[in-house]
């Protein structure tokens, strides 16, 4: 079976829902409005659902000039895109960088969510942040993703988890939808696990390097409906996808100078054009 693109994701608000695309421009730091906004708290560190799992229920939906939020609760809200001046230093792990602030009404919208006092911030340029430059090039760039461009998952590898979830100690817990894990790019025809070798891959007709495995986090514990924490899927990856002290599902990609205007689509064929036949688990 040829390998395929059958989900597209993005996330306009770092840890908030996602939109399901049909296709989506390419740019070097990720897919087209992919995280280009984030949620701080007063000393401009980022805050996600993991401290905050009700951010998991807001719907943030990208519109001209700016973004309408929905909430669990309150009136759903408008925000303008703002203008670049005023910028305040924020911080996305070990990266600091410049962003610009939404505005009080955002803060106040957020700061209900989280019932913390939390404020929204902007990356009006998406070229001041690169990725972890053990694995990416000088002129790699990444926007308010953990850490690369673009995840990609096969449906594959989450059906052998969901078996391995069935026949452990918390099936209740199963089997998970792949939202769980906030992919990009979600190919099907793999075998399960076989993205772990991949080094270099087409995708339509933008090609991708495929730079490191993705070790996961609380936040895949998540269930991104009702804003619940469970034990899985990080207790069974534990007892089967374990290297290094840590879990992992998936693989990040950074775009290899994708043309302008280039776009992935649902549908689009996947070609692996390089791979290791030897990879021990996930590139790490």
């Amino acid at each position: 079976m040829p390998l395929s693109v059958i989900d597209l994701y993005r996330y306009p608000v770092k840890s908030c829902r996602g939109d399901q695309l049909a296709a989506a421009p390419v740019e070097p730091w990720g897919l087209a409005g992919d995280r280009r906004w984030m949620i701080v708290d007063l000393g401009g560190e980022v805050v996600t659902a993991r401290e905050y799992p009700r951010l998991v229920l807001v719907t943030p939906v990208l519109e001209d000039g700016g973004l309408r939020l929905t909430g669990p609760d309150g009136p759903d809200l408008t925000v303008s895109i703002p203008p670049g001046d005023g910028l305040v230093p924020v911080s996305v792990w070990d990266a600091v960088l410049l962003a610009t602030p939404a505005g009080a009404a955002a803060d106040a919208w957020f700061s209900r969510i989280t019932r913390e006092r939390v404020r929204l911030v902007y990356l009006d340029d998406p070229t001041r942040r690169r990725p972890n430059p053990d694995y990416s090039r000088d002129g790699d760039r990444v926007s308010f993703a953990d850490g690369y461009p673009l995840l990609l998952t096969t449906d594959s590898s989450l059906a052998a988890l969901n078996e391995a979830i069935a026949v452990g100690p918390r099936a209740a817990e199963g089997p998970l939808p792949m939202r769980r894990f906030r992919p990009n790019v979600v190919v099907t025809g793999t075998a399960p696990w076989a993205e772990d070798g991949w080094r270099r891959l087409r995708v339509g007709d933008v090609t991708f390097r495929a730079v490191k495995g993705c070790d996961r986090c609380v936040l895949t514990t998540i269930d991104p409906d009702t804003a619940v924490t469970g034990k899985e899927p990080i207790a069974t990856l534990a007892r089967c996808r374990r290297w290094d002290g840590k879990v992992w599902f998936g693989i990040n990609l950074i775009p290899d100078a994708p043309p302008a205007g280039r776009s992935i689509r649902v549908g689009d064929p996947v070609e692996v054009l390089e791979q290791d036949d030897d990879a021990d688990g996930p590139l790490r």
